[in-house]
């Protein structure tokens, strides 16, 4: 099971690290961390400790960006479903860079918003 952090207005950037590192047991396979700073001033960070089960490469690093930057996801379970999202998705002119899950929901996520979770069977 990977190792999630996340912080609101709380901390630094070392912070949400040592927040993130205190899980190596939970994801030792990738390290990640993502801030960011939003226009009404407040910061925002997010932080992954991955255990990779579909994608080993790097291409399935967390945090985990649209090409654009505007989402940003970091996620533990699994999308059983993921390869007909995937197609869907494809279909829909989305390009893919890794072969992971968390690719597909963050691309479904952009495309349906919360209501991509009805379509998710998983854990």
């Amino acid at each position: 099971m990977c190792g999630i952090a996340g912080a609101v207005n709380w901390g630094d950037a070392e912070t949400l690290a040592r927040m993130t590192d205190v899980q190596t047991h939970r994801g030792p396979d990738d390290r990640g961390t993502c801030e960011a700073h939003l226009q009404d001033g407040s910061w925002v960070g997010l932080g992954s400790r991955r255990l990779a089960i579909l994608d080993l490469t790097q291409a399935g690093h967390m945090p985990m960006q649209t090409p654009d930057g505007l989402l940003t996801i970091v996620y533990n379970g699994e999308i059983y479903n993921y390869p007909q999202l995937r197609s869907e998705l494809e279909e829909k002119g989305f390009h893919f860079r890794s072969h992971s899950d968390t690719e597909a929901l963050l691309y479904l996520y952009m495309l349906e918003g919360e209501n991509c979770l009805l379509r998710l069977k998983g854990m």
